[in-house]
């Protein structure tokens, strides 16, 4: 009697582990250390709080001791907003969530805006978070404006939505474009309306044909013929050349990924999200601390920059993912996500209290061929490893 409950039940924890279901737990250690590290984030963002200017968003902190700001329209203007949500969700904090709206206003009229392809970061990061925390009808017009006007840079002949208006391309389409779709599945879930969803997937399956290489790593820039569909180039623009792996676009495409399968349950997704997060993990550039270099494949590792903004955006996406992908890989998308998050609370990474510009992560880069943000804060960088020491700390629940 006992031997046939007995084999049926371990059958079953096999059957658990083998499909995923057998989650791994946080670590007490680590969560100590992640509480600590949003109490120093909720202090380090008021004082970044009274550092920025009215009207305006943070983007950076200059080596020149300058704070560097931009107006609604620039792509990473709802990442500020998006982080004083995540703390004032982990801690309750009427002065923080008082500036998560105050700031977050400043990007309502992005809403109509169909010159960019970016309303994802802009409005899902701000006006998502917002309406997931307290949903009003408010917030839901505001979203669904925002899908509406990011449709609308569709173009059904190429099967995506356009990036860039500027530059020689005739119609550019970025890795970093897969983060924008998580707002047009909502606005379909929201609406009822498919063809936000089909716009999506469609834009997903292109991406997918044209961005990626054998060994799965992405092109940064894949330019079409608007007019024929045909592609008339393939670049790494932001990356080291044009064959190599920039490190931001693959945590892009291993994030986008992600989300897709999450949102059409389509194993397709499953299997490029896996392969995305193989490629990178086991990359032999990958330092022992798991805070990628910018780039897998520059010459001069490892006597170059870190991007500390690649391994956040990877650590929050791979905490996804190992809640849907087999046990082994679980247990190994966990682990290097444990390892990214003790890297980059420690001081090499973590900035002191008022120092940093407000900002809470040292050494990111943003585009190293122009020059750009190199080596310094990134307000993406911020939300996405507050996103995933929240993420980590629900995995404990």
């Amino acid at each position: 009697m006992n031997n046939r409950i007995k084999l049926p039940l371990l059958l079953t924890v096999l059957l658990f582990a083998v499909l995923g279901f057998a989650q791994p737990k946080p670590k007490a250690d680590l969560l100590k250390i992640v509480d600590n590290a949003l109490i120093g984030a909720s202090n380090q963002y008021k004082f970044l709080m009274t550092q920025v200017p009215a009207g305006v968003l943070p983007k950076t902190y200059l080596a020149t001791k300058k704070l560097e700001t931009s107006s609604s329209t620039w792509w990473t203007s709802g990442f500020y907003p998006g982080s004083l949500l995540y703390l004032n969700e982990n801690a309750n904090d009427a002065a923080i969530l008082k500036e998560a709206l105050s700031r977050q206003s400043l990007l309502t009229k992005e809403q109509f805006n169909k010159g960019t392809h970016d309303l994802g970061f802009m409005m899902f990061c701000s006006f998502g978070n917002s309406n997931r925390l307290a949903p009003s009808k408010e917030y839901n017009e505001i979203l669904m404006n925002s899908a509406k006007s990011l449709a609308s840079r569709f173009n059904a002949v190429t099967g995506c939505i356009k990036s860039w208006d500027h530059g020689s391309w005739k119609f550019p389409v970025i890795i970093d474009n897969m983060m924008n779709l998580e707002l047009l599945f909502w606005a379909t879930k929201n609406s009822g309306d498919s063809s936000y969803y089909k716009i999506a997937v469609t834009h997903a399956n292109t991406t997918l044909k044209n961005h990626y290489r054998e060994d799965h790593s992405s092109f940064h820039v894949v330019d079409y013929d608007p007019t024929t569909g045909k592609v008339l180039g393939k670049q790494t623009h932001q990356g080291y050349s044009d064959p190599s792996a920039w490190a931001r676009g693959q945590a892009w495409g291993l994030y986008g990924y992600t989300v897709m399968y999450r949102a059409t349950k389509d194993k397709k997704y499953l299997k490029q999200a896996n392969d995305i997060a193989q490629f990178m993990i086991n990359h032999p550039s990958v330092p022992a601390d798991k805070i990628f270099y910018w780039d897998f494949n520059t010459p001069d590792i490892p006597a170059t920059y870190r991007d500390a903004s690649a391994a956040a955006i990877t650590a929050s996406a791979l905490l996804e993912l190992c809640k849907y992908t087999d046990a082994k890989n679980s247990a190994v998308y966990f682990a290097f996500s444990e390892q990214v998050i003790r890297a980059l609370a420690s001081k090499t990474y973590t900035a002191p209290i008022g120092t940093n510009g407000g900002f809470i992560l040292k050494h990111s880069v943003g585009n190293l061929p122009s020059n750009s943000e190199v080596d310094t804060p990134l307000t993406y960088a911020d939300y996405y490893y507050i996103e995933a020491m929240m993420r980590y700390k629900a995995m404990a629940k």
